[in-house]
């Protein structure tokens, strides 16, 4: 059915019914995937610890020749798919333990190639007083050629991508679902801009709805693409307290804006502070760690 790993992997990415854990089992069995494609219903069903509707819909899916096809549709769509077996994936992503095993890409592919990256996260709701801050640390770090890397989410991952926007930066925008579903609906505008002048990535095919589980998945990717994480407001429960924890499971730096302890959208970052994230009153706080590394 197909020529390459590569090709096989994208096909197999693009099945229903099974997710990173099984994929891993399948390459366990075949590093190749070869075999995958010719087995049996029985023999292949042993492998994978998944239910029995799953497995039927992804059986199905492994056989589907209107997948083939309709991958071949991305690349009119400007839709680029990288793997974890391709030059061009992202280094630092490759190195966290549950890596995508395919991520797809518009706007400029090249920014995947940068490991000069700092990931810019906060609440949907930040106030005035955390969005001056933001400004205050993040602009300089665009000036020296940080690429900023974010989820796309109201609030301060939006105001992210627009500062490097404003600043003629580089960001990259991670988004829970696919292509073809743009959420919040309100960053619609934000969304082509950065699908045309950046990046935007998803972890899943664009036919893909984004569920509410995907988007700590997709926190893991912000978290494990750049070599640390920015916490700029949070709330007690907040996704950008489970990206912060995904870039310490990862050995990443994490840094946090202090806060007004009677304000609730600093709850979460002074917490962050108080378990050990590096504390930032100006953007040499971040570039001093890193030095070793960028000089």
């Amino acid at each position: 059915m197909y020529d390459t790993f590569r090709e096989r992997l994208i096909h197999l990415h693009h099945c229903r019914g099974v997710g990173w854990k099984s994929i891993a089992q399948l390459l366990r069995f075949d590093s190749s995937l070869t075999s995958i494609f010719h087995l049996s219903p029985h023999e292949l069903q042993r492998l994978l610890p998944i239910s029995q509707k799953h497995f039927t819909v992804f059986f199905h899916d492994l056989h589907c020749h209107k997948l083939k096809r309709m991958i071949k549709t991305y690349e009119e769509q400007n839709i680029r798919i990288v793997t974890i077996a391709d030059e061009s994936y992202p280094h630092w992503l490759k190195h966290i333990y549950d890596p995508p095993w395919v991520l797809y890409a518009k706007g400029n592919i090249q920014l995947l190639t940068r490991r000069k990256m700092i990931s810019v996260v906060g609440t949907r709701m930040p106030t005035r007083q955390g969005m001056i801050a933001m400004q205050t640390i993040v602009k300089p770090l665009i000036q020296n050629g940080w690429v900023v890397v974010s989820g796309l989410a109201k609030g301060i991952d939006a105001q992210a991508h627009r500062l490097c926007l404003q600043y003629d930066g580089e960001t990259i925008a991670v988004i829970a679902g696919g292509f073809n579903y743009i959420y919040p609906p309100e960053n619609e505008s934000l969304f082509r801009q950065l699908a045309t002048t950046q990046l935007i990535l998803s972890e899943y095919p664009p036919v893909v709805r984004p569920q509410t589980w995907h988007f700590p998945m997709r926190n893991r990717i912000i978290g494990g693409l750049s070599v640390g994480t920015l916490v700029v407001q949070a709330r007690e429960r907040s996704g950008s307290l489970i990206t912060a924890h995904f870039a310490l499971q990862y050995g990443r730096e994490v840094f946090a804006l202090p806060g007004d302890i009677l304000t609730k959208e600093a709850f979460g970052t002074n917490r962050l502070i108080q378990q050990g994230a590096k504390l930032v009153l100006a953007s040499e706080d971040i570039e001093e760690e890193f030095r070793h590394l960028f000089t």
